[in-house]
Formats: C-alpha cells, sequence, structure tokens
C-alpha cells in the first residue's frame, strides 16, 4: 500500500500467421493492469493491406472499462500494440492515453511509452520551431513525431527509430508498431524493463514476463538496455548500437513495481523482495510475537523477515477489494478515513501483541501513520515498523512519481523524528549497500534515495 504510484505498462504483438491479435492485447494488458489504472488502449492493423488504417481505442479508466466486449468485436489485426498509463508526465486527460498513432507520409505508425524523458522540451522545441502542434501533454508524443520525421530521411522505421533515440535522454521502453513490423526499444541504462516472448508463430514484447505467461508465449530473453529489436516475417533483428557499458536499472521495480510472479532481467521479483526481507531482519532485529506486511506491497518482504528473524508471519489486516477507485475524498478527514475503508484490523490476530509492520515505503508518513494507530486501537503492545527501501530523499526524473523534497517526510525529518511522528516504537530502513544484493546483484539506479542520477538532469 505504497504511496507512490506505479508507471505504464507496455505491450506488443504480432502473429506471423495472420491470427487476431486483439484478444491477447486485452489479456496482456490486464495482466499488466497494476502498472497504471488511469487510461489504456490498443492500437491493431492488418499487415497484407486488407484493413485499410489501424484501427484504435483508448480512454481513462481501467482495462475491462475501456476496452469492453463490443469495441473488442469490432476490431481486428494480426499486429498490434496496447499500453496501460499512470501520468508520469502530462495530465491525466483522454488526450493523454495511448497508444500514441500518427498517419504520415510513409504510412501509420502506433507507440506505446514506460518512461519518462529528461530532455523533453528541447525535443519538443526543435519540432515546434518546422511548424508541429501537439494535442497532447506528453514525451511519448514528442518521440512518435521525431520518428514521423526521420522516417522521412531513413530507409527503414529501424533507422528512423534509432535517430531518435539518439537524441534522447532519459527512462524509456517502447513498443512501436509500423505496417509490417513491431519494434521494441528500451534506454541504454535498462532504467525501464522489456521483455520478449513467443508463442508457435506469434511474437510477444511486453514490460514483465507476467505478461508473457497470461498469453501463452513463452519467456525468450530481455530486451538489452540500449537494444532495439525489429520483428518482421523474416524474424528477430537486433541494432544494439545504442548499447553503453553503465547501467542503472530502476530499484523500484524489483522493490514494489513489478508483479509478484514477473522475472526481470533474470531476477525473479519474488526472491528479490524476500531477500529485502531477510536484509530487513538483519539489519534491525528486535523482539517481537508476529511479523506481518502493508498489503499487497509489504506482505512478501515480511514473509523474508519472518524467515530470517524466526518471528511467526501472519496476516493484520483485512483488504477490501471492491473500493473504486474514484472514491472522492475532499477533505483530510475523508482522506484519512480512505485507509480504514480500504483496510481493516483482525483484532484478535494482534490484540496483546508485539507486531512488526513491513512497508515497501513511506513518503509523507500519512499512511503508515494511520495504520499504526490502527493496530494500536485494536491491542497491539508495540508496533515495530520496517522499510524494504531507503528514505525518500531526492525526485524522481524517470517516470517514478516520487514527489518533490518537500514533501518527502525524510528530506525534513530525522530516521527517530520519523519514527515519532508516525507513532511506531522502533523504525528500520533497507540500507543502501543492501540494494544490489536484493536485486540479485543487478546494477541499480538509486537516485531518489542517493541523489547520484545515471546521467545529467538538465537544468537541475
Amino acid at each position: 500500500m505504497a504511496e507512490i504510484k506505479e508507471e505504464c505498462g507496455v505491450f506488443g504483438i504480432y502473429d506471423l500467421d495472420g491470427g487476431n491479435v486483439v484478444p491477447s492485447i486485452y489479456y496482456g494488458l490486464t495482466s499488466l493492469q497494476h502498472r497504471g489504472q488511469e487510461a489504456c488502449g490498443l492500437a491493431v492493423s492488418r499487415t497484407d493491406g486488407t484493413v485499410g488504417s489501424v484501427q484504435f481505442h483508448k480512454n481513462l479508466g481501467l482495462v475491462s472499462e475501456v476496452l469492453r466486449e463490443d469495441t473488442l468485436n469490432s476490431m481486428e489485426g494480426d499486429i498490434g500494440v496496447g499500453h496501460v498509463r499512470y501520468s508520469t508526465t502530462g495530465d491525466s486527460v483522454a488526450e493523454n492515453a495511448q497508444p500514441l498513432v500518427l498517419t504520415y507520409v510513409k504510412g501509420t505508425l502506433a507507440l506505446a511509452h514506460n518512461g519518462n524523458l529528461v530532455n523533453t522540451e528541447e525535443l519538443k522545441w526543435e519540432l515546434i520551431q518546422t511548424g508541429a502542434i501537439f494535442h497532447s501533454t506528453t514525451d511519448s508524443e514528442v518521440i512518435a513525431f521525431h520518428i514521423a520525421r526521420e522516417r522521412v530521411h531513413s530507409k527503414t522505421a529501424e533507422e528512423a527509430i534509432r535517430k531518435t533515440a539518439e537524441k534522447m535522454k532519459g527512462a524509456y521502453a517502447l513498443v512501436i508498431m509500423s505496417p509490417r513490423k513491431l519494434v521494441g526499444v528500451r534506454d541504454p541504462y535498462g532504467l525501464k524493463p522489456l521483455c520478449i516472448g513467443k508463442k508457435e508463430n506469434t511474437y510477444v514484447l511486453a514490460s514483465e514476463s507476467c505478461a508473457l505467461t497470461c498469453v501463452g508465449a513463452e519467456f525468450v530473453r530481455d530486451v538489452e538496455p540500449g537494444e532495439i529489436v525489429a520483428i518482421t516475417r523474416q524474424g528477430i533483428v537486433s541494432d544494439k548500437s545504442l548499447a553503453i557499458k553503465k547501467h542503472a536499472h530502476c530499484v523500484f521495480e524489483y522493490i514494489y513495481f513489478a508483479r509478484l510472479d514477473s522475472t526481470m532481467d533474470g531476477v525473479r521479483i519474488y526472491d528479490a523482495r524476500i531477500r529485502g526481507g531477510k536484509s530487513l531482519a538483519k539489519s534491525y532485529p528486535v523482539e517481537a510475537d508476529l511479523v506481518t506486511g502493508v498489503p499487497e506491497s509489504g506482505v512478501t518482504a515480511a514473509k523474508g523477515y519472518s524467515e530470517e528473524s524466526g518471528i511467526p508471519f501472519g496476516f493484520a489486516f483485512y483488504k477490501n477489494s471492491y473500493i473504486g477507485r474514484t472514491f472522492i475524498k475532499p477533505t483530510q478527514k475523508e482522506r484519512e478515513s480512505g485507509v480504514h475503508l480500504k483496510l481493516s484490523v483482525l483484532e484478535s490476530a494482534v490484540r496483546e501483541k508485539r507486531i512488526v509492520l513491513v512497508d515497501d515505503s513511506i513518503v509523507r508518513g500519512t499512511t503508515i501513520k494511520n495504520l499504526i494507530r490502527m493496530l494500536k486501537d485494536a491491542g497491539a503492545l508495540e508496533v515495530h515498523v520496517r522499510i524494504s527501501s531507503p528514505p525518500f530523499l531526492y525526485p524522481c526524473y524517470f517516470g517514478t512519481d516520487v514527489p518533490s523534497n518537500n514533501e518527502l517526510i525524510a528530506s525534513t525529518n530525522s530516521m527517530e523524528e520519523i519514527c515519532r511522528l508516525i507513532g511506531a516504537d522502533s523504525l528500520g530502513y533497507m540500507k543502501i549497500d543492501s540494494l544490489e544484493g536484493m536485486a540479485g546483484g543487478l546494477p541499480l539506479c538509486k537516485a531518489c534515495f542517493t541523489g547520484e542520477y545515471p546521467m545529467g538532469i538538465p537544468g537541475k
């Protein structure tokens, strides 16, 4: 139940035998719903040209709300892309929903993007000076326009995409549909994930491996940082000309973003979170009667803490799964009551017990404070908080919704002060030097904890 928000999810598929991919895009996006709940959409076409133009549908809402049965039945194609959105840049309005679909001199282009560029304004100004008019406020539209412009002077779509990517700075995973190709692109640092799957004669690109499993595809491999993969009737062609030696995978994929059953860059997400919990137990032992996690984000790390410490693991909360996503909380009092609406305490499980409460992060501190109060009101004797990430001290510029510094409780308070403010009996954060071990030794972007960004941030 973290207070940070997810990124976006991308999905692309190409059935070389000509089968209809619309149902698979729907299922793939549903499996990626955790990465974005604000908007979604899909675009499909026929590579043989029997369907004249790209068919697409997108809007604000969940996959099940936007992509209704009648809509899906009206669409058909053997190649397509899909997107679930959380607004990292741009407002949460229908115009910013993806995929973006362009018609230009070389045909059509449909693009879905996960991530955030740090040089958007520079790229946008370059286009504005040549007369471009923008219909959204996203950096994704800037990317699409640059590809379309480069395509005029390029022999292939891949060449246009590579020329555009050479200008881009930031984090991105792209899936792009041209009339007869499906292209995947991953930023040179590997900040955003992208993987390849295959089912018989159908190729799939997706943000997470759980989406491959959902459509019955086998995991082939991850798209490498800085790699462009083009899927055509001849198979997969790889271009690694953007690759660099330095990698910086987003640490929060392993702590929170990715689905528990996914594997990302060779690391099983479940195993990473178990290791995170074990590391917390080693760093911050405490005498207690029960280890529990904040649903859903803290449960797996809590299991790891329990395994390492020997303190029994159990459930302290019941989560109401039927809370409307548009629940309006106009006042502070109603915002606080929202926690009670989503979670209720299992009193018999916590009464007269010393509790270790594990969560993935503390941003402003409001949620964890309310949960501690609820546990103590239910009779818990002590609540010892353990957080499976270090303190947030710096904003993220790469697509993770970490607020500005003055909104981060750790930027203006010591650990002792935070402990007192949230009402915990003790508090322990994941140590920064434990993060690589948690993520299986991968090089990570930890800038939101350290302020050391893998690349220069314009204007900062």
